[in-house]
């Protein structure tokens, strides 16, 4: 960050959390997909009555489920399905913030199985890496 040494304001506000560094479209996009949920639920009522991990773990992956297989738009309410997953992760981090979340998530142990599944990963793109098989997209489609 750029500090103008000459303004005192400078030298104490670039110690602080930054909010220019997020981007305002994207922050106007979750500010409609919280205005539904106001409308849905009631404004702020996940932090009166607390959210359940598990929904807004379903929800966000649905959504980026729903984005990553090509429908980009929620057509339930008309916006991006990335927008409304961000959304739901949105919700999930203020009701922690505000001890307001049922930690629902079960017993795992997933260091020792991601480790083991990254090393399998590993050893499979080693051994193939001389191949150059035609990855696919969605522009393959046409």
């Amino acid at each position: 960050m750029i500090c103008k040494p000459s303004n005192p304001k400078d030298i104490v506000a670039v110690g602080k959390a930054p909010m220019s560094t997020v981007s305002a479209p994207v922050m106007a996009e979750i500010g409609v997909a919280m205005l539904e949920g106001a409308c849905k639920y009631g404004f702020a009522n996940y932090r009166v009555v607390g959210v359940r991990a598990s929904v807004y773990y379903d929800a966000t992956m649905r959504h980026l489920f729903s984005w990553w297989e090509g429908e980009d738009v929620d057509p339930d309410s008309g916006l991006c399905h990335v927008t409304k997953a961000i959304t739901s992760l949105v919700v999930l981090r203020d009701a922690m913030l505000h001890s307001m979340v049922e930690d629902d998530r079960p017993p795992g142990a997933l260091k020792p199985f991601y480790v083991g599944l990254n090393a399998k990963a590993a050893a499979i793109v080693e051994k193939y890496k001389a191949v150059q098989p035609k990855h696919y997209t969605r522009a393959d489609m046409k």
